[in-house]
């Protein structure tokens, strides 16, 4: 008989450690494997082979591309399958039905699974990261329960009567034994989330109450609720957010917490009201989404080095530029990621604080206690800063105190709404900032948008047809360039009929050179520093959407769409 103990000392598990955690699972009852990862004494896929040579069992290091049975998701709640951590991965030539988990020593859960699907398993290990995803994946496209939680309060006679009870965070995976309204919204709210999208919209009808969600960038109608429990869903959602449920006539903000799983999400809500009834909109924050570097958020290799360069700059602002849900934060925090925060002291000022990176120090707005970003960032001078982070320049006061900060030696970061890079520079100017001012401080300006990425389970090369040619050339790629054939994506389930899943940034880098710099202070205007910065090699947004249309990443459509107020 093999002993587990010699297989995990083996495997790199100290003596000494591991009768710590025998005498953690003696005292406590939990499992050998639960307490060891807990530790953080071996990794999970490490500790999983151990396992599986021990106990005889199969390791499957990646679920990727797996077809989850349709038996298993039909007949096993979404909430036994996450809390579990179980998935199906189809039948073996026997008919037994082969079963992903992570927890080796809990049979359990596995004996209940058996008993719904009506079938002998047969386990196998698989890393939990690995496990959730397909289980994501597999259940992306089932009703979730929504027509089954609309019955349900069809059938409470007491849609008034809603229940008040809330936690601190909010379950959306907890329905059992919840009145049904609030079942309603946590199953519309767990759909919203896994289906990846950054906003939920409830918009009233005379006749209907529409659920609409925002998946990679484009509107999308889901499920319609009756018009007579509109009231009992905003009132349920003002509940969560901490609003005043009697007061209808005037727009409302707050903030709710989540959480789906071990993952936790931060939610922002919004209601006005309309002439046929209050609306809402919930932005859905995932606190756990991966902080993503600077390699993988789309850069071509020249702007990933420009940017690492102006990384190490001791003094100086980068401002990252674009419209409402481009990315920038996103490449903020990719920029941040990069620093050595060891050796350096890093400090950031949000509203709302979108990631939480343990090695930062990260300053929530709050507005109502004064705490503005003109405030925070005053307040971090005397924190002995390296480099700082302010969620947005929008007014004078916040733009002359990262100037302030800049000039005395600290890097700082922030964001601007503007459409390029060029524009950025006036707009700060029209905000009252003197020209010599703006071209001291400033080192670099990122202009970006986000394009969705086609779907690779249903991408394609097809010929170039007459439309696709005139659309290339629109973008200004001569078909010919193509050889003849263009990416397309018909839509799959996978990408809910889209054609599209994920999403890339184009980007448009402006380095503050010492032309720019007199041209700032003679004041040339946006469209005459573009062309000068273009005249010594800037790649527009255009340019860069072009590079990754020839790439088959995406599609001119998408290019069209979210470059067309910019000059080249």
């Amino acid at each position: 008989m093999v002993n587990i103990g010699d297989l995990l000392i083996d495997a790199g598990l100290r003596r000494e450690r591991l009768e710590e955690c025998r005498g953690v699972v003696a005292n406590t009852g939990e499992t050998l494997d639960r307490v060891i990862l807990q530790k953080g004494y071996l990794d999970e896929p490490e500790l999983l082979q151990v396992y599986a040579r021990a106990l005889g069992m199969e390791y499957v290091p990646k679920l990727e591309g797996t077809q989850v049975p349709p038996d298993f998701v039909n007949n096993v709640p979404v909430h036994f399958a996450r809390n579990y951590n179980l998935v199906a991965l189809g039948a073996n030539e026997r008919g037994v039905m082969r079963v992903a988990t992570c927890s080796p020593l809990d049979p359990h859960p596995m004996d209940d699974l058996g008993s719904m699907i009506g079938a002998e398993l047969d386990p196998v290990l698989a890393p939990k990261i690995e496990i959730t995803t397909l289980i994501a994946r597999a259940y992306r496209h089932k009703a979730d329960g929504v027509d089954e939680a609309i019955a349900d309060v069809a059938e409470d006679g007491d849609i008034a009567g809603l229940a008040h009870e809330l936690d601190d965070v909010e379950d959306v995976l907890d329905v059992s034994n919840k009145a049904p309204i609030i079942k309603l919204v946590n199953t519309i709210l767990f759909q919203a989330l896994k289906l990846r999208a950054s906003d939920v919209h409830f918009q009233a009808f005379p006749d209907r109450l529409q659920v609409r969600f925002r998946i990679d960038g484009i509107l999308y109608d889901m499920d319609s609720v009756p018009r007579r429990i509109h009231e009992a869903i905003v009132s349920r959602v003002k509940i969560m957010g901490k609003m005043d449920i009697a007061e209808r006539r005037l727009p409302q903000d707050g903030r709710a917490s989540l959480r789906i799983g071990d993952g936790e999400v931060d939610v922002r809500i919004s209601t006005v009201p309309t002439t046929v009834g209050e609306r809402i909109v919930m932005r859905l924050l995932d606190k756990t989404a991966k902080i993503y570097t600077v390699g993988e958020i789309g850069l071509t290799a020249e702007n990933e080095a420009l940017l690492r360069e102006f990384l190490n700059y001791s003094h100086g602002i980068i401002l990252v530029t674009g419209p409402t849900g481009s990315g920038k934060t996103t490449t903020l925090y990719a920029g941040l990621s990069e620093i050595d925060t060891t050796t350096k002291n890093v400090l950031t000022i949000e509203d709302p604080v979108e990631y939480s990176m343990p090695s930062i120090s990260q300053v929530q707005v709050n507005t109502k206690k004064g705490l503005t970003f003109a405030a925070g960032l005053r307040s971090f001078l005397r924190q002995d800063p390296d480099v700082m982070m302010v969620g947005e320049i929008r007014d004078l006061e916040t733009a002359e105190v990262a100037i302030r900060a800049a000039l005395t030696g600290h890097l700082v970061f922030s964001t601007v709404h503007t459409n390029d890079s060029a524009s950025t520079i006036t707009r700060m100017i029209d905000q009252g900032v003197e020209p010599y001012l703006v071209s001291s401080s400033i080192v670099l300006v990122i202009a970006q948008r986000l394009v969705r990425t086609l779907c690779k389970h249903c991408r394609e090369d097809l010929p170039i047809g007459e439309e696709e040619a005139a659309k290339l050339r629109k973008v200004g790629i001569d078909p010919s360039e193509m050889g003849g054939t263009a990416a397309h994506a018909p839509g799959c389930e996978e990408c809910f009929q889209s054609g599209y899943s994920g999403r890339t940034a184009i980007y448009e880098f402006m380095p503050i050179d010492e032309t720019l710099r007199t041209e700032i202070m003679e004041g040339y205007t946006a469209s005459q520093l573009k062309r000068s910065a273009v005249s010594r090699g800037m790649i527009t947004l255009r340019e860069d959407g072009r590079k990754k249309i020839k790439e088959g990443l995406t599609t001119a459509d998408e290019v069209l769409r979210v470059t067309q107020m910019d000059l080249e």
